[in-house]
């Protein structure tokens, strides 16, 4: 198996990107909260609704979209925010959206779990297992149109049990699209454990029934992903075919914000903070040489400036007009 590994400035990106991804949560989850307390309403606050952020989980988006550009369609679940920032999605407007305002990149009709940008090939679905065909069809357009660029779902190990995978993955082999499935195992569906509804225990080996490469990445490593995911892109623009990859990773947090995961083991609970991946990865970094206490204050500060200027943007927008609720309507 070919070994892959990260620049210097791929690595320096990942560990950016991871830690844009979780400041830019921790804002949305403080938002979050206002007028949830101290008694939790989920209609209360300027975010009412579900609220499903990805800490520990950014290892998964970086070692993916550190190998796609922008002719490369990616879609992905309802927990998707790590995604959409590092394939490059515009800050200000899905900020916008995430807020309900009209300069959101839906004007403010989807939220956090109906993010679209065409302009970067990007989209999720709130609708477990459904971004699967929406992506293996513009996989199809890529092949039929003799287009560059591939095409990748992202969905948690929950979504495997639906039959939608299990019918993308039959024709995405058929046709040798270029197409990946990526596989974010943290181990739960909401509050389901892993071996509860499946009786398989890594789902990679699920590549072998539809004749296509599977891998399994563990660790919840962005060099690891990186050289998994690597493998497959190569393979999908070599014309080769699709690939399915898991990758374990953890849910620092529960299924949504206010979830007190009471069905989580003890043992489990008490072992998450040392699964965090964003500190073992600076950690390395910084052991390795490629991170400076002077670099990753320049890179705190950078993060932090497009961070104010994303959220500024998106509370000076206004909320959407009552007649826009009747445009972009089809029947």
């Amino acid at each position: 198996m070919e070994r892959l590994v990260p620049t210097a400035t791929q690595r320096l990106w990942m560990y950016e990107t991871m830690a844009k991804i979780r400041l830019y949560e921790a804002r949305i989850a403080e938002a979050y909260m206002e007028g949830k307390r101290p008694l939790f309403n989920m209609a209360k606050g300027p975010l009412p609704g579900e609220m499903h952020l990805c800490d520990g989980q950014e290892p998964c988006a970086v070692g993916l979209s550190v190998h796609l550009g922008a002719e490369d369609y990616l879609s992905c679940h309802h927990r998707s925010h790590a995604q959409a920032i590092a394939k490059g999605v515009d800050l200000r407007r899905m900020t916008a959206e995430i807020f309900g305002r009209s300069a959101g990149l839906s004007g403010g009709r989807g939220g956090h779990m109906h993010l679209f940008d065409f302009d970067k090939l990007f989209w999720t679905s709130g609708i477990i297992g459904q971004n699967m065909a929406p992506a293996a069809g513009a996989a199809l357009a890529r092949k039929l149109n003799g287009e560059a660029g591939i095409a990748v779902a992202c969905i948690g190990e929950g979504a495997v049990n639906q039959g939608a995978f299990h019918e993308v993955m039959n024709l995405a082999a058929v046709w040798k699209l270029p197409f990946l499935c990526i596989i974010e195992d943290n181990g739960w569906a909401v509050s389901v454990p892993k071996h509860a509804s499946t009786a398989v225990p890594e789902n990679h080996v699920r590549a072998a029934a539809y004749g296509m490469s599977g891998e399994y990445v563990a660790g919840n490593d962005p060099d690891r992903v990186f050289e998994a995911v690597g493998r497959a892109v190569a393979r999908a623009r070599a014309g080769e075919g699709p690939s399915l990859i898991e990758i374990q990773t953890t849910r620092l947090q529960g299924h949504f914000m206010g979830d007190t995961e009471g069905y989580l083991p003890p043992d489990e609970r008490a072992a998450k903070a040392a699964l965090d991946p964003l500190p073992r990865y600076r950690e390395r970094l910084v052991s390795e040489g490629l991170l400076s206490a002077d670099l990753e204050a320049t890179i705190d500060t950078r993060i932090r400036r497009e961070l104010d200027d994303a959220f500024e943007f998106a509370l000076a927008a206004p909320e959407p007009e009552g007649a826009a609720a009747l445009e972009t309507l089809f029947a």
